[in-house]
């Protein structure tokens, strides 16, 4: 008894449960009801816990301290956990392994960092980016890959082997800036239609050809919507996957 006493003051501590310990049910707010339920979950003594969007409804301060929190949690309680969410940065932070699923379908399963790196195709890739992963056709002609008649690149070690024809590239926002850092990226330019600003990092939707390319960078960078503008993208992270059943090729 005394070991579960301890064990929901801790988790109720955590979750900023402990003044509402003696509230019914109806008296707590729907943020306060699924926060309860979080802590019921974590303070049974289960082999196995499932836990659906835990952190949907909190406020952004608390959310971002359980992220930090709820793994030290798991690995303290040495039980199972299987996490629903729908954020690939909360997937990241608890590591361990995760399943991919689009339209109730298990497309990927292996451990998170793979998962993320090696997506076994586009649809993987996709479910697994935030902000969501650019990709566009492009056409392998010898040793080069062409987005179009103004932007190409030569092709690295991994896809010289493939054979010429077409493709899709894909890659995520992060990997796209709107400063050359010199490690010969290659510049696209395009129109900005939106622009994000959260005070570290600046996220653009910007337009190529009637397709719309996100980018990820830190700092603060100045655009104006409807303005022309020059972005870099880093080709080493590309991937390339086949154009007519999306797996992965190189």
């Amino acid at each position: 008894r005394e070991e579960i006493k301890a064990r929901v003051g801790k988790v109720a501590e955590m979750l900023r449960l402990s003044p509402m310990l003696d509230r019914r049910p109806s008296e707590l707010s729907g943020g306060q009801q699924q926060r309860t339920a979080l802590a019921r979950a974590l303070v049974k003594d289960a082999d196995v816990v499932l836990l659906d969007e835990p952190l949907a409804n909190l406020d952004y301060k608390l959310r971002e301290e359980l992220r930090d929190e709820l793994p030290k949690l798991f690995r303290d309680r040495g039980c199972t956990v299987v996490y629903a969410t729908s954020e690939p940065t909360e997937a990241l932070l608890l590591g361990g392994h995760t399943a991919t699923l689009h339209e109730g379908r298990v497309t990927q399963f292996g451990e998170t960092a793979t998962v993320y790196r090696q997506p076994l195709d586009l649809v993987s890739a996709m479910v697994f980016s935030d902000p969501p992963i650019n990709s566009a056709p492009v056409t392998k002609q010898g040793d080069r890959f062409v987005l179009n008649d103004r932007v190409s690149w030569l092709a690295g070690e991994g896809q010289r082997s493939l054979k010429d024809g077409p493709y899709i590239v894909a890659i995520r926002p992060h990997h796209i800036t709107p400063v050359d850092h010199g490690t010969g990226a290659v510049r696209i330019d395009g129109k900005v239609l939106v622009t994000e600003l959260s005070g570290s990092e600046s996220v653009v939707h910007f337009e190529v050809d009637d397709r719309t390319w996100i980018s990820q960078s830190h700092g603060i960078h100045a655009f104006k919507v409807g303005d022309g503008a020059a972005f870099y993208v880093d080709t080493s992270r590309c991937m390339y996957f086949d154009r007519d059943s999306e797996r992965l090729a190189a």
